[in-house]
């Protein structure tokens, strides 16, 4: 069965696996190369994600690492035919910063998603209204209309991978206490919590919490971020959000990201359980009704 964790993922985990093969023979990359009579920025290029590999080139490889196993093999070649196949976000490439799109792509293959925002509605529960009004202004209206396209498509995209993310969410109660679209239709913010609170309680893989006013000063007040998790042995990702369009996204064994998990912890013990997550939800849309 194929894989739907889409290519960027399908190759670093080709990607992970290869190097980790190579280790384990004990064999230097110069070693390699000098076996198959490759230049040496071929498996440079390989191993660093920067080239595809071909069935051909992928199958040296194995033979040089002694994977004998054809279910291993052909495991291995299916990654590599995965990491080949064309992305739904190379629709989007030269509208939007390649880190970002680097990030969609992992994001788009992880099986945990965890997210925190103190500004806005997270990007993956907003609505097409919300998302509209936040794009209102910022950049001309066939950029706002295209970067809604991409936040309504990343939605789509996940809901139909047969095995989609647990994601789980922290908001800031001021997130949901701002009444964006007020001055174009005073409906729309009280819909977009109503959105999520029935997604919450309607999917099991979804989980929305709300730190409370009453919780005081957080560690989220540095900003938004996102942490990823995947199957297979891949390493977590996180993705810093920066202001006026600048992020970053990290790999490896980048200790921020360890630090960031903490965070992420923290933040979860000052937030309101699930349950009362969805009440305030409902409550605040009917305030904002009022």
């Amino acid at each position: 069965m194929t894989s739907d964790q889409g290519p960027i993922v399908q190759s670093a985990l080709l990607r992970t696996e290869l190097v980790r093969l190579r280790k384990e023979k004990g064999l230097t990359q110069e070693q390699v190369v000098r076996q198959l009579e490759w230049s040496p920025s071929k498996l440079i290029r390989v191993e660093g994600g920067k080239n595809a590999i071909t069935r051909t080139d992928l199958q040296a490889l194995l033979n040089v690492y002694d994977v004998t196993s054809e279910g291993r093999q052909e495991r291995l070649q299916a990654l590599a035919r995965g990491a080949r196949e064309p992305a739904w976000w190379n629709a989007y490439r030269g509208e939007f910063d390649p880190n970002f799109l680097n990030y969609v792509g992992y994001a788009a293959g992880a099986a945990y998603i965890r997210h925190f925002h103190g500004s806005v509605i997270p990007g993956l529960l907003q609505t097409r209204e919300y998302a509209e009004v936040l794009s209102t202004g910022k950049v001309s209206q066939q950029a706002s209309a295209l970067g809604v396209k991409l936040r309504m498509q990343r939605k789509e995209e996940l809901a139909k991978r047969r095995h989609p993310p647990r994601q789980l969410y922290i908001v800031d109660e001021a997130v949901i206490r701002r009444h964006v679209g007020i001055k174009v239709d005073p409906g729309i913010m009280p819909n977009q919590l109503r959105s999520i609170a029935d997604a919450a309680e309607s999917d099991d893989l979804l989980t929305v919490r709300i730190i409370p006013f009453s919780a005081g000063a957080h560690l989220g007040l540095e900003g938004p971020f996102t942490l990823l998790e995947f199957d297979g042995d891949l390493d977590d990702v996180l993705f810093l959000e920066g202001r006026s369009g600048s992020s970053a996204m990290i790999t490896g064994e980048d200790d921020r990201i360890t630090e960031y998990r903490d965070t992420f912890e923290v933040l979860l013990e000052d937030a309101l359980p699930a349950e009362q997550s969805i009440a305030l939800l409902r409550r605040t849309a009917e305030e904002l009704m009022a």
